[in-house]
């Protein structure tokens, strides 16, 4: 088997998108843990997913992947990483998958779409609502997108060490991911969080993606979530390796041990358990 040409990335050559879909994402993961949580709740398989803030669509365009009769919608405010996602993403699926993925640039807070079985926030996006108000409001409105039985999935981290100017470097196949927390509040738990890109060659692209956020915790997520109608919401924690590193697999936990930093999902549910 031919041995597979590594990438020589530099500023000038690299794309964005296709760096952070390598440093950050991983859509396979994501759908999975999704259709796991949906069958335990109702014995059956997720049809429809609604990823919000999706970016250039990646988990849409693995979930359609993920079973024939799946179905995806695609709802970002900005242009750009939706063409993107059209182009790099949506153009790689069969032609069948292709027609199932449905793309729609659109404020989340003034959508409106047929009922759906799955709602994803990930990437911490809707941390973009920094008024209570203002995400009680979406978590609303996304509870009234669901079908019966729906859940909506929510990912957050925290942590002391989310609370603190650092920057964490993680080597990638020709480039170095680079997570720069710039600055944070603990009056308003307001964070300014940017991506970086560093090559082998020196060259770097800064501020790739900047993030102005609220860092909500997860209690408050979970008091929001019940108070926008979910008759049910709960935290899945990360396990942790021989290492006692993040090992990918998320379980539902009531209680835990604190960590210098975390990631976690919270689910709502629109029935209770």
């Amino acid at each position: 088997m031919a041995k597979r040409k590594k990438r020589r990335w530099t500023a000038k050559t690299a794309d964005r998108y296709e760096l952070y879909t390598e440093a950050v994402q991983d859509p396979e993961a994501e759908v999975k843990f999704a259709r796991r949580i949906y069958r335990k709740q109702n014995g059956s398989s997720p049809i429809r997913v609604r990823e919000d803030f999706c970016g250039t669509a990646a988990i849409c365009c693995a979930w359609v992947r993920s079973d024939t009769d799946t179905r995806a919608i695609g709802v970002d405010l900005d242009p750009v990483p939706l063409h993107w996602g059209r182009r790099h993403h949506v153009a790689k699926l069969r032609p069948d998958q292709a027609e199932r993925v449905e793309l729609i640039q659109q404020d989340v807070l003034a959508l409106e779409t047929r009922p759906v079985d799955v709602i994803l926030a990930l990437n911490f996006s809707f941390c973009v609502f920094k008024q209570r108000a203002v995400l009680l409001r979406y978590l609303r409105r996304c509870h009234e997108a669901l079908a019966k039985g729906g859940i909506m999935i929510m990912d957050i981290y925290g942590g002391p060490d989310a609370q603190r100017p650092k920057k964490d470097r993680t080597r990638k196949e020709g480039f170095t991911y680079v997570w720069d927390q710039a600055r944070y509040n603990p009056i308003t738990n307001e964070a300014l969080n940017h991506i970086r890109f560093d090559f082998p060659d020196g060259s770097r692209i800064k501020k790739a993606f900047t993030y102005d956020w609220r860092l909500w915790t997860l209690p408050e997520l979970r008091d929001a979530l019940l108070e926008s109608g979910f008759a049910d919401a709960h935290a899945y924690w990360e396990g942790t390796d021989e290492d006692g590193e993040g090992n990918g697999v998320f379980r539902r936990r009531e209680r835990v041990e604190v960590e210098d930093a975390w990631i976690a999902y919270i689910v709502g549910s629109t029935k209770s358990a």
